[in-house]
């Protein structure tokens, strides 16, 4: 009996569909749709996408091809960033890219909020931090601006959170660390640095000087040994004669 009314029901949509006609202005319809894509600028947060628009005929045929710039969001939260700062140095910090800016940094509210003192991601941790701007500024930079700042970006129209970022700042006293690489290298390791970056041919007078320097201590390391040697073994002579 069931199949009997389910048949009863279908005859008549299969009657019904083959009598459907498609107009003869539908049929030489263009759509203009998306036929390609790039990949988003940014992994987190709004970015953009170029996209080839073009107007697709019912037979495939493509013309008229155009380049689109369209927002993107791929995901909202962007992980954490971390910085070392000196006591007293100017420092600064944006939670909103450059692609985000092609969009009218107008279009977004900001919401900071900070732990003091901590770096961390714990959000029962943050206390609100007022700054209404997408930039934090340090002019100079305290010991009491070290923490971590979280700043959420939010669509104005739509009050949907499109980005979410962790700064952890550390702010250390001059004196306590060199943070100049370079000058912290040996002469052996410029050397090694210089000559994978291929430029051994260039090398400074200064890193001639070095190597000079460097030589000549060896040199008075070894004379020194030797003739310490000869002492301690005259010493040892004499006693055993």
């Amino acid at each position: 009996i069931l199949g009997i009314l389910l048949g009863a029901f279908y005859l008549p949509l299969v009657v019904s569909f083959e009598k459907v006609t498609i107009p003869a202005e539908l049929k030489s319809a263009v759509a203009k749709v998306a036929v390609n894509a790039t990949s988003c600028s940014v992994t987190c947060g709004l970015g953009f996408k170029l996209e080839e628009m073009c107007e697709v005929t019912p037979s495939g045929e493509r013309r008229n091809c155009t380049l689109r710039r369209s927002d993107c969001l791929t995901s909202w939260v962007c992980g954490f960033l971390h910085f070392t700062v000196p006591v007293g140095k100017p420092f600064q910090f944006s939670c909103l890219t450059v692609d985000a800016v092609g969009f009218g940094s107008q279009a977004y509210g900001y919401t900071w909020r900070l732990a003091q003192g901590l770096i961390t991601t714990n959000d029962v941790l943050f206390k609100p931090f007022k700054n209404p701007h997408s930039v934090v500024r340090f002019s100079p930079t305290r010991e009491s601006d070290a923490g971590t700042y979280r700043c959420d970006v939010q669509m104005l129209k739509t009050f949907r959170i499109i980005k979410r970022v962790y700064f952890g700042v550390r702010v250390i006293q001059n004196d306590l660390v060199d943070l100049n690489f370079q000058k912290s290298l040996t002469w052996e390791q410029k050397l090694a640095a210089t000559k994978e970056e291929g430029n051994t041919e260039n090398s400074t007078h200064e890193e001639v000087q070095e190597q000079q320097h460097f030589w000549q201590g060896e040199l008075f390391y070894e004379c020194l040994v030797g003739v310490g040697s000869g002492v301690i073994g005259g010493v040892l002579v004499s006693t055993a004669l």
